[in-house]
């Protein structure tokens, strides 16, 4: 599910900053989308390989194509966090913390509006029992086949409860001067 589109990182900031703030109370976001609830998909959550192929399904869409939140809810543990972490201006670190609804209402417009093409291009993967961890490395574009906006890893949690996979944990991080991605995490 989920890199933040450039548009959308402001909006994760405001989110972040008003649920941080001490007796603040959090304003609604700008756009709110309604998420329907759906059954999972067999194909989506019976294997590893199915929940990172939907991961990336969901968010992914020409211009002008509604997204599939409802199926992308379907992915993740209930109370999922996402964490998207990068640099602020100054270069210090920074992460933003959101929930899904949170992620939904800030990236919709922006992945409607422009087009957002996310896709998996390298996987390294580690399992013992019932979990697994998955760093997923991804390049987007606006366009499907246009030019690399971005490149980065998804870190990937999951949790196997006997009938289906769930993602319980995901985060990211963007590649950038002074942090590339390390030759493990490419082909």
């Amino acid at each position: 599910m989920l890199k933040i589109p450039m548009v959308a990182v402001a909006a994760l900031a405001l989110i972040a900053a008003a649920t941080q703030s001490a007796g603040a109370q959090a304003s609604p976001p700008p756009h709110h989308v309604d998420v329907p609830t759906l059954e999972p998909r067999a194909e989506d959550v019976s294997s590893i390989d199915g929940i990172v192929k939907a991961y990336y399904e969901v968010i992914s869409g020409p211009a002008g194509q509604p997204r599939q939140w409802g199926r992308d809810r379907t992915l993740y543990w209930p109370g999922i966090r996402f964490f998207s972490a990068g640099v602020k201006r100054d270069g210090s670190p920074t992460v933003h913390v959101v929930t899904h609804q949170e992620y939904v209402d800030a990236t919709d417009a922006g992945m409607v509006k422009r087009g957002f093409d996310e896709h998996e291009i390298h996987r390294v993967m580690h399992r013992i029992g019932n979990i697994a961890h998955v760093m997923s490395t991804y390049e987007t574009r606006d366009v499907a086949g246009g030019p690399v906006t971005a490149r980065g890893v998804n870190s990937i949690d999951l949790y196997w409860d006997g009938k289906r996979w769930w993602i319980t944990a995901a985060s990211w991080d963007d590649e950038r001067p002074g942090s590339p991605i390390p030759p493990e995490l490419l082909n």
